[in-house]
């Protein structure tokens, strides 16, 4: 079995008085894509907001490379090794491209310029719109900056959340390769309502139902479990 790099375990997480993660525990392994889906409102979201301390859990434990994290702020969590991609990508839109990764950069040697060159090699249209402002991207492209400003610093992990909401299917596509290339320098942990994008990438995958795990395994077995994505994910046969 692979190396557990980061492993979440019973975790309670509320917003406001809604208890929202009730009891939580799922492992990421090494050298691969951890995919957690579910219908909207499981808490998919809430827990990549967890394990990146944006929402403390008021019980459980989160491990990341052998360190406990559960209670450090956001900065401390993202310089131990973790890049987070938000929902709404969390960009600069009024910095230019090349802004935004001097932003993100925590620093600036010869490692920090080799990654940003084979993300400027992986994501063509950045190095176009290098000096142009954010906001004026498309869609994809925002995606693109997003995704690369998680990994312009020397990560370990990366949590991404919805990166195909509102593209194209062939911006999809893209992803689906570049996620594929990343994967190879760090886990990653998707949450990602698009089955197709999942199922493309995952290596494994978690269910998530009210706020808990309720089915996890190679994503290989659920492509194949037309029993099971009918009845926590909406998905009939013809749509799978």
């Amino acid at each position: 079995m692979n190396e557990v790099v980061l492993k979440a375990d019973n975790l309670q997480t509320y917003i406001g008085h809604h208890h929202i993660l009730q009891g939580l525990s799922f492992e990421a392994q090494a050298d691969a894509v951890t995919v957690l889906i579910g219908r909207n409102g499981a808490g998919k979201s809430t827990t990549l907001k967890t394990l990146i301390g944006l929402l403390p859990p008021s019980e459980g434990t989160i491990v990341f490379n052998g360190m406990s994290i559960q209670g450090k702020r956001p900065y401390e969590i993202a310089r131990m090794g973790i890049g987070y991609v938000p929902e709404d990508m969390g960009i600069f839109a009024d910095l230019t491209v090349e802004e935004n990764f001097k932003v993100a950069k925590l620093k600036e040697d010869e490692a920090t310029a080799g990654r940003l060159a084979r993300i400027l090699d992986l994501f063509g249209a950045l190095g176009k719109f290098w000096h142009s402002p954010a906001g004026n991207l498309s869609g994809g492209q925002k995606q693109m900056l997003a995704i690369g400003r998680a990994i312009v610093n020397d990560i370990s992990l990366l949590l991404i959340d919805e990166p195909s909401k509102g593209l194209a299917p062939i911006i999809i596509e893209a992803l689906i390769e570049a996620i594929n290339l990343i994967k190879e320098e760090c886990v990653v942990v998707l949450v990602e309502q698009n089955f197709y994008m999942a199922s493309a990438v995952g290596d494994y995958f978690h269910i998530l139902d009210d706020g808990r795990i309720v089915h996890s395994g190679r994503m290989e077995a659920l492509v194949d479990d037309e029993e099971l994505k009918s009845r926590y994910l909406g998905i009939s046969k013809s749509k799978s």
